[in-house]
């Protein structure tokens, strides 16, 4: 059997610290930011990335894809409706057609291939980070204030630690329900959240991919964060507007970007 190389545990630590530092300099400055790393924020990272654009998703768990990983009701299975089972042939994950328009695939599956796209594209992730405001300079959003997601869990006798800033001319909120990046807004008064409304699947997909899109300048909505923003009902445990809704963010955003 092979032997492991002779490697100190010095030379680790070095190449840890040096990658990352190395990586989060380039990436103080990107061209969008995505706050969010489930299925919507990694399909816009995806096609953003793939148009030669430096995009950085902040995700606050040690984690990628949300929802997407546990299906619904803890039960690992993902159900999409037509059309979004077009993402699901776009990764070659083997999904079941159980009726008419809707697919059901393993959960897994589905989210680490969406994952491993969006790394191939060109994505950086920094996880365990968490949003704690934004830059906005002459009523536009052009930035985000980002700590270590542990330290809002710290006593606040110890929690005074400052946060540093990366900034990109355009962001996406891929928050889900809690629409955290719009929050900061309305925080300030200077947008108003409705609040998503009580189930309706029906309903739900088609308005979070009609309504995906910049609710305020320099910021775009995408996903559930979309239901939460314009009060429209709660998807449920379905993904397919949660892929064509991140397809729409990143159609948005390069459009910009021009």
């Amino acid at each position: 059997m092979d032997k492991f190389s002779p490697v100190g545990e010095k030379e680790i630590t070095r190449a840890i610290v040096s990658e990352f530092t190395t990586e989060f300099n380039e990436y103080v400055e990107s061209d969008c930011i995505i706050v969010g790393g489930g299925p919507s924020g990694l399909v816009a990272g995806r096609d953003i990335a793939r148009a030669g654009k430096k995009v950085v998703i902040i995700e606050r768990n040690n984690y990628l894809g949300g929802g997407f990983w546990s299906g619904g009701y803890l039960m690992p299975k993902v159900t999409v409706r037509h059309p979004g089972e077009k993402l699901l042939d776009e990764l070659n994950v083997p999904y079941k057609v159980v009726s008419e328009g809707l697919a059901v695939c393993d959960a897994p599956y589905a989210c680490a291939s969406l994952i491993a796209a969006a790394c191939a594209a060109g994505v950086r992730v920094f996880n365990m980070t968490m949003l704690e405001d934004l830059v906005v300079k002459e009523g536009k959003v052009c930035g985000a204030v980002i700590n270590w997601s542990p330290v809002a869990s710290l006593p606040r006798q110890v929690a005074a630690l400052d946060p540093v800033a990366i900034e990109a001319p355009v962001l996406i909120d891929a928050t889900g329900h809690d629409a955290s990046v719009v929050k900061k807004l309305e925080q300030r008064g200077l947008i108003k959240i409705k609040g998503e409304g009580a189930l309706w699947i029906e309903k739900s997909e088609d308005l979070i991919v009609e309504n995906t899109g910049e609710c305020f300048p320099g910021l775009i909505v995408t996903g559930m964060a979309v239901g939460a923003v314009y009060g429209l009902p709660r998807m449920g445990p379905t993904f397919g507007s949660m892929f064509l809704s991140g397809e729409a963010a990143a159609r948005v955003v390069l459009e910009k970007l021009k």
